[in-house]
């Protein structure tokens, strides 16, 4: 008897609602916490249906769900529980979490439904999904302000990345050139004093013979020495921007056999420049500095980079709208690994050696070339040579 009576207040206390119902699905009890979440009086639910209390379509199919469950043994909802809508007195629905239980008392089967309302948990849902729109929303506008922002953040660092690149690579021009300076202008420097002291000898036991070759020897220092200068003063103007081209008409045969007559005086022992042209005309829209500068910077490397008893081969042609200079020798050639930095500023490839040399000619004759709207093709391999060729269009 007392625990019956526990049982009773139990039920009558707790918290979730909890009603039976027979094998035909009549309501025989029904707890406070039911009630009060369906709107009901006791007497308005025991003794009926529990259909009443539901929506369509469970309203008109929940006899059929208790008559399949007897007749197969398939459970749908008892044991396992699942969440559903009650209808309540006025009308209204509510979700909840229903779980069902079945129980073997006095000869007949008795069910259990345990409800818990989630009327506050859906409302609290429903709060959570419309925060979380409004946060979208919110997240979309500074997503697009953002992206404005980095896109403005990003111009700034290109333009920065701009300067910092072209400052960095001034300051590499810059240190390059104190490291070439110094080890080029000293070379011909040393020779020139040693020559002048050797000179000044030979003037005191007369020897003219030696003193002629130092004087050649002091001659050739100061060329060489003014040849550098020359390409750094090049360099200079090219990263100020100062070169400006002047194209005009010019007799390229003319100026062609100008340079290979003064380029000849400096060859080597036996070493011949043979220049030919090709074609019916000889005149060409070019700029007539930039293009001698170029030709006599490749005529030049070919002398210093080939042996004696050689032959430097020297040849234009104009046909239609193209012009074309070309350079070839048969010297050391330039390493296939070292090609790929042929036309930086200051770039030795690692078979040069002594030869004397500031890297710098071969980058500034591309920088003409391309000022003049032209391209600079080569083709070389260790030990075969290297050819040159500048392309012109007007």
């Amino acid at each position: 008897m007392e625990s019956a009576k526990l049982l009773e207040a139990i039920i009558d206390n707790a918290i979730d609602g909890i009603i039976t119902i027979d094998h035909r699905g009549i309501v025989e009890s029904i707890n406070p916490a039911a009630l009060h979440l369906f709107g009901y009086a006791p007497e308005e639910v025991i003794g009926n249906n529990i259909s009443m209390l539901m929506p369509e379509p469970d309203r008109s199919q929940h006899d059929g769900y208790i008559h399949n469950y007897q007749e197969t043994g398939q459970k749908k909802i008892i044991g396992i529980g699942r969440e559903v809508n009650g209808r309540k007195k006025d009308g209204s629905f509510f979700p909840f979490r229903l779980a069902v239980s079945e129980v073997f008392y006095k000869n007949k089967n008795i069910y259990t439904g345990f409800i818990h309302d989630l009327t506050k948990e859906r409302e609290a849902e429903d709060k959570l999904r419309q925060h979380a729109v409004e946060l979208e929303e919110k997240v979309r506008e500074r997503t697009r302000d953002l992206i404005t922002l980095v896109g403005e953040l990003e111009k700034a660092k290109a333009d920065v990345s701009i300067s910092l690149e072209k400052e960095k690579e001034l300051n590499q021009l810059k240190s390059r050139f104190v490291s070439m300076a110094s080890h080029e202008f000293r070379t011909p420097l040393s020779s020139v004093q040693l020559s002048a002291s050797l000179i000044e000898r030979y003037l005191e036991k007369p020897d003219h013979n030696n003193v002629i070759k130092h004087t050649n020897r002091i001659r050739g220092s100061v060329k060489l020495l003014n040849d550098i200068l020359n390409d750094f003063l090049s360099l200079e103007k090219l990263e100020a921007g100062r070169v400006v081209v002047n194209k005009h008409h010019i007799n390229l045969v003319q100026l062609s056999e100008e340079i290979t007559e003064e380029m000849q005086m400096i060859c080597k022992k036996n070493q011949h420049i043979v220049y030919q042209h090709t074609g019916a005309v000889g005149v060409f829209l070019v700029d007539e500095h930039l293009v001698k500068s170029s030709i006599i910077n490749l005529i030049s490397n070919a002398i210093k980079y080939s042996g004696e008893d050689t032959f430097i081969e020297f040849t234009t042609e104009i046909k239609d709208n193209t012009c074309v200079v070309c350079v070839c020798d048969n010297g050391i050639g330039i390493p296939v690994e070292d090609q790929k930095n042929l036309f930086e500023p200051f770039f030795r490839a690692n078979n040069t050696g002594s030869i004397p040399g500031t890297g710098l000619g071969l980058n500034i004759v591309k920088r003409y070339v391309s000022l003049m709207g032209g391209t600079l093709e080569y083709k070389s391999a260790l030990n075969e040579g290297a050819m040159f060729k500048m392309v012109f269009w007007q």
